[in-house]
């Protein structure tokens, strides 16, 4: 799966917590998240819209709300691929539970169906 299709595909399944996301689908879809909180938070510091005490402004608040679902989604899919249920997504709850996730969405999804579905490869 390339950039735009990855892209697409989040927007697509924008509330989609069923079926599984390859490796590159996840990725692509963290990228894109990035580039696009960049640039809005960028958008905040130059309009001025950015708050005293906080660096988000309206539209990086927009963004991130925009952004969250979709995120959340490809994530439990991404957990899916591994043969995990989505709601090892609260580990992130805690400080190691970080590392463990990003350990995870390196790692190759299972090979052939799982009980979330077929192989997206």
């Amino acid at each position: 799966m390339n950039f735009m299709e990855a892209v697409r595909s989040g927007f697509n399944n924008y509330v989609g917590f069923s079926g599984r996301a390859a490796r590159s689908e996840y990725w692509f879809w963290t990228l894109f998240a990035v580039i696009v909180t960049l640039i809005a938070e960028f958008i905040d510091s130059v309009a001025g819209t950015a708050g005293v005490t906080s660096s988000v402004g309206i539209v990086g608040l927009v963004t991130s709300l925009a952004l969250l679902l979709p995120g959340l989604a490809v994530s439990v899919r991404r957990l899916h691929d591994l043969d995990r249920t989505g709601w090892w997504l609260l580990i992130l709850l805690t400080g190691i539970g970080v590392i463990l996730l990003l350990i995870w969405c390196c790692l190759k999804g299972t090979t052939g169906p799982n009980r979330f579905g077929a192989d997206p490869l």
